[in-house]
C-alpha cells in the first residue's frame, strides 16, 4: 500500500468522526440518552474536557487545555513523521499508525475547537460502566492494539543474515 494511501485511511477516519459527533451535537442534547439495547447500549452526548477516560476533568488548572493541546499535537506530529516511511514498515503497523492518526485528528480538532471532546456511545453490564467514547477513541484503541500486534510477532529473518 503506497503512503498516501495511509495518510487517506487517516483523514477518512477523522471524516466519519467528524460526521457522527456532528450528528451527536446536532440531535442528540447534552447529557441526554437514547437506548439502543437495553442494559447494554446507549447512545449519549457527553462532553469530556479532560484527557482518556475523563482524567483531568476536574481540574481546574488554566493550563489544561494547552497541555492537552500541545501533547496530542507532539503525538499527532511523531506519528505524521514515522508515517512518512509508511512503506518500509509492516501493514499491521501503518494500518495502526493510520489509525491513531486519524483519531487523534479527531480529538484534537474537537479539544482545539469547543474545549472538549464529544463522546457518544455508552457500554455498560448492570453497574458496569465502560466510559462513553467515539469513533476516534475506537480507532486510537484498534491501531493501538495492531502496533501491539506487530510488536509481539516473530519478526523474519532476512536472507543472508
Amino acid at each position: 500500500m503506497r503512503v498516501l494511501s495511509y495518510y487517506g485511511l487517516s483523514f477518512a477516519i477523522f471524516a466519519v468522526d467528524r460526521l457522527t459527533k456532528s450528528v451527536i451535537e446536532s440531535r442528540v442534547g447534552v447529557f441526554d440518552t437514547h437506548t439502543v439495547i437495553p442494559g447494554f447500549f446507549d447512545i449519549v452526548h457527553a462532553r469530556n474536557p479532560g484527557a482518556a477516560f475523563s482524567m483531568f476533568a476536574d481540574s481546574t488548572s488554566a493550563w489544561r487545555p494547552f497541555i492537552l493541546i500541545g501533547l496530542s499535537l507532539a503525538a499527532l506530529s511523531l506519528v505524521a513523521v514515522i508515517m512518512r516511511n509508511a512503506a518500509r514498515l509492516d501493514r499491521p503497523t501503518a494500518f495502526g499508525l493510520s489509525l491513531i492518526l486519524g483519531g487523534a485528528l479527531g480529538n484534537v480538532f474537537d479539544r482545539i475547537m469547543t474545549g472538549a471532546v464529544t463522546d457518544f456511545l455508552d457500554f455498560y453490564i448492570g453497574d458496569l460502566h465502560w466510559p462513553a467514547f467515539n469513533v476516534a477513541d475506537s480507532a486510537i484503541v484498534v491501531g493501538s492494539c495492531l502496533l501491539l500486534i506487530s510488536m509481539l510477532r516473530p519478526k523474519q529473518q532476512t536472507a543472508g543474515a
